[in-house]
């Protein structure tokens, strides 16, 4: 998703706004909202997608990227370190709950028994799989009331070392930590049934199915009553699972990329299971399908993304 100025008077509206009613149009904007696919468009796709996926990777080779995917974006970390992602100041828009004007105060009971920061905040975050800080440093910027309390987690321990060394980290109000949420029983810093929210931003694409459900389940666990989880990740027949070469796919809508980081492609049914599985409310289930232009070489791009709200109840 494109990124905009933080201030209030120039928050980028939330997505779906801008509709392209007559193709002739089309390099007016440098995107395109709520894009249809004709029926020639998705036969197109399907071709593509069958093309690439004829066959599936070797069963030592996939296991490979499975052992090795920590390392795998370490590298990536290390190579590119802070200068891939943009700020996601969109997120405020999407999600304004985080906004600081929205968080409520923690409880006079809570925040007399409190002794760490983390404890006496009033609106607790997770985001899962931080990077390099894209989410994390807009979130501390935005809260500026210092209600809220940030953790941050990645697998990757060289992308935790760049949220750590950042002059914007804080640790009175943020904490960042190594950890691979897809394991089993994870030893979090916080108690369970304590969080407001968890965000789950390109993330979960980065893990191999068959540990999807117990993943979810895992962070369902952590959320206190109310609390949401905000998902946000790739859809199927996106730009980027159309162009991979045959020989790169895993297993169904499960690809490796040239560097050997790992990408799923979801459809809405197999989240709305997902999360629904682990308990949680439907609040969202939406795609994004964007239309994304250069307007100097004339060129189009389908980019397709799902975005979710699920809430655990109360």
């Amino acid at each position: 998703m494109e990124e905009s100025s933080s201030s209030s008077e120039l928050k980028r509206p939330q997505f779906g706004t801008r509709n392209l009613s007559d193709p002739q149009n089309v390099f007016q904007h440098n995107a395109w909202d709520n894009v249809v696919w004709d029926e020639k468009q998705v036969e197109a796709a399907e071709a593509k997608l069958k093309l690439n996926s004829s066959s599936f990777m070797d069963e030592e080779v996939a296991l490979k990227y499975e052992k090795e995917a920590s390392q795998f974006w370490d590298t990536f970390y290390s190579t590119h370190e802070n200068k891939f992602f943009k700020d996601r100041h969109w997120l405020f828009t999407e999600l304004p709950e985080l906004c600081s004007e929205h968080i409520e105060s923690s409880s006079a009971t809570d925040a007399t028994k409190a002794s760490a920061p983390c404890q006496l905040a009033g609106f607790r975050i997770l985001e899962v799989g931080c990077g390099t800080g894209s989410t994390v440093f807009p979130l501390l910027e935005a809260n500026t009331l210092k209600k809220s309390f940030v953790f941050c987690c990645d697998f990757a321990p060289k992308a935790v070392e760049l949220v750590k060394s950042n002059p914007e980290y804080d640790p009175a109000r943020c904490h960042g930590f190594v950890c691979d949420i897809s394991e089993d029983n994870v030893k979090f810093p916080f108690p369970e049934n304590s969080l407001d929210v968890i965000l789950v931003i390109f993330v979960l694409s980065a893990i191999s199915p068959e540990k999807f459900s117990s993943t979810i389940v895992q962070l369902s666990r952590q959320l206190k009553p109310g609390g949401r989880i905000f998902f946000r990740d790739y859809g199927r027949y996106d730009m980027a699972e159309l162009r991979f070469k045959p020989g790169k796919c895993i297993s169904e809508h499960f690809f490796v990329r040239g560097d050997g980081t790992r990408v799923y492609f979801f459809s809405q049914d197999e989240l709305r299971k997902l999360f629904e599985g682990a308990g949680l409310v439907e609040e969202q289930n939406v795609i994004d399908r964007r239309l994304l232009v250069n307007r100097g070489k004339q060129l189009t791009m389908y980019r397709v993304w799902i975005q979710c709200k699920y809430r655990k109840p109360t």
